[in-house]
């Protein structure tokens, strides 16, 4: 909830934006862990993406203090995120999953980086994984291969022995925790709702990086993620799907010249058969298909030229 001393802490208001689409069970253990933290000044938008097969509003039941918005249909990823943005009133945006728990003092650290230096566009916490509290998720990703669209996460698996106990610059946020200035935001647009899911705050990351801003992992804010609870698990026929079609997606809207066309070259013959043909190996055809159909997907939307719109700000509100 928005804090009603503000005059008092002059601390900049935060808007915490989540969206959920079912586990509304989850989405309550969120806000709750978002009660005990120690920032004075946030609000929190929770936003359903017309979740199937339950109520969800017993969000808005259990959690009152929440902004809560009840979308008519799906909008996946962005277009959820980007209904709360729509009503957000802070001077950043943190896009927080509902399937994290917070630390009390993680959002401190984030503000303030953000505040000494007004460079930065996004910045992201050190993420470890719910189950495994002891095992990194985050703390920065290495630039990505333009060409093979492949990139190391840092530190990603191993034990928290404190070996990243320093702030760097990364050169992508986290899309379950990542905060971003509104300065930014009015000045490149939103995120593409068109991804729908998967790639969408790779995508809005690269679109801010070249508008000059930087990204910055930061150390001493902390998260714990229940990993992919909305989809399933890490695997699954629908992520083989977004994400071949997304991974191609950004490629046509953020590279150009003799380095989209190798890249290409690269997802059509090498990553896409490779894929295809480990999952034939193990005996899923249900998957090769959801290759396929991410790459005939471009075939069929070829010339389509809302591949490269993004929405604005202003044309939400």
């Amino acid at each position: 909830m928005e804090n009603s001393n503000n005059s008092q802490n002059n601390q900049p208001l935060v808007s915490i934006v989540s969206v959920q689409y079912g586990h509304a069970e989850v989405t309550i253990e969120m806000v709750k862990s978002l009660r005990k933290i120690t920032y004075p000044n946030i609000e929190i938008i929770i936003v359903d993406n017309a979740s199937p097969d339950e109520n969800p509003q017993i969000v808005k039941e259990e959690c009152p203090e929440i902004i809560y918005i009840e979308s008519d249909e799906n909008l996946g990823f962005a277009g959820g995120n980007n209904l709360g943005f729509k009503v957000a009133k802070g001077d950043y945006i943190l896009m927080l999953n509902n399937d994290t728990e917070v630390e009390p003092d993680f959002l401190e650290p984030l503000v303030n980086k953000m505040e000494n230096d007004p460079s930065i566009g996004i910045v992201s916490p050190k993420i470890r994984f719910y189950n495994n509290p002891d095992t990194l998720q985050y703390v920065g990703y290495e630039p990505i291969n333009p060409i093979t669209q492949r990139g190391g996460a840092k530190g990603f698996g191993e034990k928290d022995v404190g070996q990243y106990e320093e702030d760097c610059e990364a050169s992508y946020g986290h899309g379950a925790a990542m905060m971003v200035s509104m300065k930014a935001i009015k000045k490149v647009g939103l995120m593409a709702d068109i991804f729908f899911l998967y790639y969408e705050e790779l995508d809005w990351a690269h679109r801010i990086k070249d508008a000059g801003y930087k990204i910055y992992y930061v150390h001493n804010s902390l998260i714990y993620h229940k990993e992919s609870i909305s989809t399933g698990g890490r695997v699954s026929p629908l992520r083989a799907y977004y994400m071949t079609r997304n991974r191609i997606m950004y490629l046509r809207r953020n590279f150009h010249g003799l380095t989209y066309f190798f890249a290409i070259l690269y997802q059509l013959f090498v990553a896409v058969p490779k894929n295809s043909l480990m999952i034939a190996i193990k005996g899923n055809p249900k998957y090769i298909r959801a290759y396929s159909m991410g790459v005939l997907w471009h075939l069929a939307h070829f010339f389509d030229k809302n591949i490269q719109l993004s929405p604005r700000l202003e044309e939400l509100k």
